[in-house]
């Protein structure tokens, strides 16, 4: 009886120092997010968002939209974000169910026979369990402190997607516009052809060229419309919006900064912030603890302790205790140790690598930043202006009667082209710097913005005349 007050003290005490944290370890996630988006995060804790967490989305989607606003409303309500966040508490859970004993077990045993009874009853304490339990508690310890990274990684990652769908949708509806604007040109240009051609002063080729832009312009404006459409769609599954037409998005995307971002010590920002660098760097460390563990256990498989009492019918009960260990006759815990060793050695490499990658990364997605800002502020200074005073010069001639219709209808259109791509260049930069702000401090950007040619107006056909 006594060698089971020991165990029984021990068991008490360790169940009554492990528990549940108040906030489930969220608050670090929500710091984590913070600096690196600027925005915090919120944690549903049932099937439906609360109240007040309801009214801050429903707030956010009666104002017009901007990054900032996007990237708040798909912390607060991406329901895919909030699966993610599910592991945390999953993995506080087993913190807390490594720093309690194991449950005891208890056996009972009954013999009768020759006018007697026999009972056995055993009481067994997993003793190995209470030796390795502060090691086995740091371990989940740094798994828990690992699902708070990898839930700021999860939410990082979401808001980088939100802000880049966000530029994405909104220049897609602002080329929307320009394109409808080139539809009237071509359609007046092409109804002015027809009527040219039926009062005998226009030739039937130039008529049919005029046709074939009006056809070109209307494919190119149906090809407009779904991506507008697509656009939003992606912005509302980036948000976890059911309904794309709920979201008020600006006519125009943010104009061009006077400068472009200089950061400072980039890839050594992106060692100390970046957040899967963190993930692998606190993964190896975590996997060199569990190498210790296991060569404390190398020898001693199973080791269980407990109490025993015997009674017998006519007969005094016996007390007394019982040891059970397996004995490593066939697995002295080599295969563990090596398997361990692999495994660290593998965790190893594997931060060496995602850390050459980041600095790599920050590389690239800087020299695609840099480019698309010299690209998108050379179509605000050089590019627009340049065909607006064409267009000037274009109608002063008309006006002069130095020019036709037809010459300023086709400097319309290759002014809305240009345009067009102006506005293309600026959301590349847009995107661009997204991407620049995740590889920094967040998270692999993935493949680097690619910087295509603009797409310009369609050539037009010139009449003859």
């Amino acid at each position: 009886m006594n060698a089971s007050i020991p165990c029984a003290a021990a068991a008490l005490l360790l169940a009554g120092c492990a528990s549940f944290t108040p906030d489930g370890g969220f608050a670090q996630v929500q710091q984590l997010t913070r600096e690196r988006t600027g925005q915090v995060p919120a944690m549903q804790r049932s099937a439906e968002p609360g109240a007040e967490l309801q009214a801050r989305v429903d707030a956010l989607l009666q104002a017009p939209l901007s990054a900032d606003a996007a990237i708040a409303l798909a912390l607060l309500n991406h329901r895919g974000l909030q699966a993610r966040f599910a592991e945390l508490g999953i993995a506080e859970a087993d913190l807390v169910s490594a720093g309690r004993l194991r449950n005891p077990s208890f056996s009972f045993g009954r013999l009768a026979g020759a006018g007697s009874v026999e009972i056995d009853r055993v009481v067994m304490f997993d003793v190995l369990s209470l030796l390795t339990m502060p090691m086995a508690r740091d371990l989940e310890q740094d798994r828990f402190a690992q699902a708070q990274l990898q839930a700021a990684f999860d939410a990082v990652g979401v808001a980088a997607e939100a802000r880049q769908a966000f530029f994405g949708a909104v220049a897609a509806q602002q080329l929307l516009q320009y394109h409808r604007q080139v539809m009237e040109a071509a359609e007046a240009s092409n109804e002015l052809a027809r009527r040219m051609v039926q009062a005998g002063s226009f030739s039937a080729l130039s008529q049919m060229r005029e046709q074939a832009f009006h056809a070109d312009t209307t494919a190119q404006l149906a090809r407009a419309l779904h991506r507008a459409s697509a656009e939003r769609e992606r912005l509302a599954r980036a948000l976890g919006v059911a309904d794309a037409l709920a979201l008020r998005l600006p006519e125009r995307l943010p104009p061009l900064p006077a400068q472009p971002t200089a950061p400072r010590d980039a890839e050594q920002a992106a060692m100390d912030q970046r957040l899967d660098v963190l993930m692998a760097r606190r993964s190896t460390e975590a996997t060199a603890r569990a190498l210790g563990l296991s060569k404390t256990t190398r020898f001693v498989n199973v080791l269980h302790l407990g109490y025993q009492n015997q009674s017998a019918s006519g007969e005094a009960r016996r007390n007394g205790y019982e040891i059970e260990l397996s004995l490593p006759l066939f697995d002295f815990g080599s295969t563990r140790v090596a398997r361990a060793e692999a495994t660290y050695l593998q965790a190893l490499h594997q931060t060496a690598q995602i850390a050459n990658d980041a600095r790599s990364e920050v590389r690239e997605t800087y020299s695609a930043y840099r480019t698309a800002y010299e690209l998108a502020r050379h179509y605000r200074d050089e590019v627009v202006p340049l065909r607006k005073r064409i267009s000037d010069e274009v109608l002063l001639r008309y006006n002069g009667m130095l020019g036709s219709v037809f010459e300023l209808l086709a400097d319309a259109r290759e002014q809305v082209g240009a345009v067009s791509a102006s506005v293309e260049a600026l959301r590349d930069f847009w995107v661009a710097d997204a991407q620049l702000q995740t590889a920094l401090s967040g998270r692999s950007p993935g493949p680097a913005l690619a910087l295509r040619p603009a797409a310009g107006a369609p050539a037009a056909g010139k009449a003859g005349h």
